[in-house]
């Protein structure tokens, strides 16, 4: 018998790596469906554009490492990051930025690391923050709720607004920011942010047109999508539930007490956990088995961590939201996590 010795992550259970990677696109799909609904086709322009240029990248970088291509390209592992980065990025971004997201995510957080299952870091977050520091009026340029839109886009306006710029009728990503009322508008965290910096209290803030019954308009439907598609990967046993519940229990718990403290400076924690990246981050990329904790324990407090994190980055720092900085930075404290969470061996007094 041959005894195979291979690199994580590590599966307990009958189903392949490829198995693995296509659930989970598949349990995308309601969220992703939500983002279309509310923000147009974009989105699903962004998500096939860079699952082409995710999967034709690893092909690539195979063919120079000298590793058979079909393999590594079946696994799926690439193309579920070509996913990734096409849901995070806005729907209208320029099809550049999506070109350098994903060969950043692939060359340089994947395969410089060693590929799958060696890097250190979620590479659809590396080049999320790559893309979001480099490239800021791009990667902001979110659109407003179809039904706030000024100008609704349809797909062949969102195809040509990608690859060149303007739609049919010569309107810009940036022009059709608009609202009905020729208010440009921005995403609900960066409007309650940018709002309380003014003076308006809470209350106010949310009187604006862009907030819905729990959270931002649109926000709200797509956290929910992706919160049923975690629900069904942790049903079916793809996903754990250690780090979801650890990360939106910490999320919880800190914006509670800081609504508790401060209701008129602070947003309240439905707006938290129902707005941004927060179900997308919680079920779909903190619960990367390489780049996560590994322990049980240790993968609660990697959760929580990230949860801390997002809530002091939306509500000190310096962007909107803090999904990608918290998974980040919860990546590099992996290894301390797993060296204090360890099992005590067995038998071991």
């Amino acid at each position: 018998m041959a005894f195979n010795i291979a690199s994580s992550p590590h599966a307990h259970n009958r189903r392949s790596t490829r198995d693995i990677m296509r659930t989970v696109i598949l349990c995308c799909s309601l969220g992703v469906a939500a983002q279309c609904f509310f923000f147009g086709w974009g989105t699903l322009i962004n998500i096939a554009f860079a699952s082409i240029i995710a999967v034709a990248t690893e092909a690539s970088i195979m063919k120079i490492r000298q590793r058979p291509i079909m393999p590594y390209v079946r696994d799926n592992s690439a193309l579920l990051t070509g996913v990734l980065i096409g849901i995070a990025i806005p729907p209208l971004a320029p099809w550049w930025i999506t070109v350098i997201g994903v060969i950043f995510a692939i060359v340089i957080a994947k395969h410089l690391y060693g590929g799958l299952g060696q890097n250190l870091f979620n590479p659809a977050m590396v080049a999320y923050v790559v893309l979001l520091i480099s490239f800021p009026v791009q990667m902001t340029t979110w659109l407003p709720p179809q039904s706030l839109a000024a100008e609704p886009v349809s797909f062949v306006d969102s195809l040509m607004a990608i690859f060149t710029g303007f739609t049919q009728d010569g309107f810009s990503a940036y022009q059709l920011r608009a609202s009905v009322d020729g208010v440009t508008m921005a995403t609900p965290l960066d409007t309650l942010k940018t709002s309380l910096t003014t003076g308006l209290t809470t209350t106010e803030v949310l009187a604006k047109p862009i907030f819905g019954s729990i959270a931002g308009v649109g926000w709200e439907w797509v956290n929910l999508g992706f919160l049923i598609g975690g629900l069904i990967m942790l049903k079916m046993r793809i996903i754990q539930w250690y780090i979801p519940v650890g990360m939106l229990a910490a999320l919880f718990i800190i914006s509670s007490l800081g609504f508790l403290i401060s209701p008129d400076g602070t947003a309240s924690p439905l707006i938290h956990l129902f707005s941004g990246a927060t179900m997308l981050g919680a079920f779909f990329i903190a619960t990367d088995p390489v780049s996560a904790a590994t322990t049980p324990r240790g993968r609660i407090i990697f959760g929580a961590l990230i949860g801390i994190l997002v809530y002091l980055i939306r509500t000190w720092g310096g962007f909107p939201d803090g999904v990608a900085f918290g998974v980040l930075l919860a990546n590099m404290c992996v290894p301390l996590i797993d060296y204090y969470t360890r099992p005590r061996t067995y038998g071991h007094s």
